[in-house]
């Protein structure tokens, strides 16, 4: 692995970019994009697949040693084996739907585990050239464009309520249930990952998910929220941990402080 994790970042950020400009230029190419349902009846681009091959091939030069669980690897039986201390998560076009759909909420998403926590994440918006990132002692930033990065900072929750953000695609009767119980100021909908860095750049408050999620659709966004001064957990108020032999995560809640 890379000594400085400063260098480590900027060579992930350099890889969701191109994966970026993969997926768009299959949007350009095939506006209807056709796509097929895998066995969870999520659908699967063209694009999700060509992404994660560049991905799983740019890592793997760059981290020869350390694993990598990429979602579409893995639907083709693709799991290597994770028993070690570290281990990337990858999620190649997370939003799908909000692709297919049009919509500008669909990120590239790319964490490194270390002993089960994300230690780095970053999150890719290839439709409005804007990238998060965010780990154990780097903090969390922003840039859009060429810009100079923006730090991020979760905010204290206004005194009125928070603010929820919620999926667009996912709303189930559990998690409007434990809404209820909750005194609620506003309720955001987003696509993929986008929720976390609405909690991390201070826009909301909570996020509950309690419904199926995989690891490598949060690891990225839970990176950044915790360096942002969130947190991700389970509802039972546990530290959401990672490496499950399903890799699939529990219900989980997360917090801006």
């Amino acid at each position: 692995m890379l000594s400085d994790h400063s260098e480590l970042t900027a060579s992930i950020c350099d890889i969701a970019r191109d994966a970026g400009e993969v997926i768009t230029h299959f949007r350009l190419l095939h506006p209807t994009m056709p796509r097929r349902m895998k066995e969870d009846a999520s659908p699967v681009t063209e694009a999700d697949t060509a992404a994660n091959n560049l991905i799983t091939q740019a890592l793997g030069k760059l981290t020869p040693e350390i694993p990598i669980v990429a979602e579409e690897s893995v639907a083709c039986g693709e799991v290597p084996d994770i028993h070690g201390s570290s281990f990337w998560l990858v999620d190649p076009l997370d939003g799908t739907k909000e692709f297919i759909g049009g919509r500008s909420e669909f990120t590239v998403n790319i964490a490194l585990i270390v002993n089960n926590a994300p230690a780095l994440g970053v999150i890719y918006l290839p439709a409005l050239n804007a990238i998060y990132w965010g780990g154990c002692g780097l903090g969390a930033q922003r840039q859009e464009d060429h810009q100079p990065p923006t730090p991020l900072r979760t905010r204290t929750i206004p005194t009125n309520g928070p603010t929820v953000v919620s999926s667009r695609s996912h709303s189930n009767l559990e998690t409007e249930q434990w809404l209820s119980k909750t005194r609620v100021a506003r309720r955001e909908v987003a696509g993929s990952s986008v929720k976390f860095c609405r909690i991390a750049e201070g826009r909301a408050d909570l996020y509950p998910r309690l419904g199926t999620t995989m690891e490598w659709d949060i690891a990225a966004g839970h990176s950044i929220l915790a360096a942002a001064g969130g947190s991700v957990e389970t509802i039972e108020g546990a530290p959401l941990r990672y490496g499950k032999p399903d890799f699939k995560n529990p219900y989980f809640i997360a917090r801006g402080c």
